[in-house]
């Protein structure tokens, strides 16, 4: 597979180049390639809307994804959790690598943790599914928060903070540690608090489906395990979207038994932003050997989801 150099698809965005150079760095292992990074920018860079109401995951990927279709570059590396649960045919999700910590995390004035927030906090988020978990917590322990929708990158968000305009902002572990800031993290948040995005933690590297050297070649870095989880997590995102326009939090974790790993537990979360309704439910399983198996995990518990009242969340989402 040697020749010419592989080209990276990336957005510029400090943590997308640096997750994009991590997944440089390994597939020059796996190929005995060099890769160059091609930066593309997305709608989602440059728009100032919040994105919920640009249409929230699609605004990242598509175009890189014209990018991949007209050979502009050779494969793509996006942040699963951006990723539209719809698989165009063309293209192939070719690796999922070893998912990075799936947690939330707070990043508080004067190292606070979540317990230690002031009485009316404002805490920033762009996510309603952020919003909806932290306000549910918060009602259910007698805080009282304030939620602040917030957009930017991690520079953006933290700065709200140093600067005393809030008091926290709530962002992705994964994304602190890629950029090499987790030491600047004052809690993190467990998922029995909040529930991550669907696929959170985890990278995406996509290629060409008729590509089938590369393909062969990327699939090197495929985690298996990681594969199955996020896989469960976006088949339960896509039934619920498919009923329900509610944010939805979803995990899937291996339950094991020392060394040996037993069964695969999924959580998923569904609820209003304001946190006054949530439908938290969770299955355990066989740990899925098939795609197909993975994707009826996740079909399974949204539908146990859409029948104890997730489909009456309807309409929450802003439009």
């Amino acid at each position: 597979m040697n020749g010419q150099a592989l080209r990276l698809g990336t957005r510029r965005s400090k943590l997308a180049m640096a997750q994009s150079r991590q997944v440089a760095d390994a597939v020059s292992q796996v190929t005995g390639r060099s890769v160059e990074l091609v930066e593309i920018t997305t709608y989602g860079d440059t728009s100032r809307e919040q994105l919920a109401q640009i249409g929230g995951t699609g605004v990242f990927v598509t175009a890189l994804r014209d990018a991949l279709l007209s050979g502009e570059v050779d494969f793509a590396v996006h942040s699963l959790k951006d990723l539209p649960t719809e698989q165009p045919d063309d293209l192939v999700l070719a690796a999922v690598p070893v998912r990075e910590d799936p947690r939330d995390v707070l990043i508080a004035r004067d190292g606070r943790t979540f317990a230690q927030l002031p009485d009316g906090a404002r805490l920033g988020t762009g996510s309603p599914r952020r919003m909806a978990q932290l306000n549910a917590y918060a009602r259910e322990h007698g805080i009282s928060i304030e939620t602040v929708p917030i957009r930017g990158n991690v520079d953006t968000r933290i700065g709200f903070v140093r600067s005393g305009e809030l008091d926290g902002v709530v962002l992705a572990a994964a994304g602190m540690k890629r950029i090499g800031r987790i030491e600047e993290v004052t809690d993190f948040l467990p998922v029995d608090t909040i529930l991550p995005a669907p696929g959170q933690g985890a990278l995406a590297i996509e290629c060409a489906a008729d590509n089938a050297d590369l393909v062969a070649a990327l699939g090197e870095l495929d985690d298996p395990f990681t594969r199955a989880a996020v896989t469960a997590e976006r088949s339960l995102l896509a039934a619920l979207e498919a009923g329900c326009s509610a944010p939805v939090g979803a995990l899937a974790d291996l339950l094991a038994d020392g060394q040996i790993v037993k069964e695969m537990r999924l959580r998923g979360v569904v609820g209003t932003t304001d946190g006054s309704t949530l439908v938290q439910l969770s299955t355990t399983g066989p740990v899925p050997e098939t795609h197909d198996q993975a994707m009826a995990l996740g079909r399974e518990l949204a539908a146990e989801m859409l029948a104890k009242g997730a489909a009456g969340l309807m309409g929450e989402r802003a439009h």
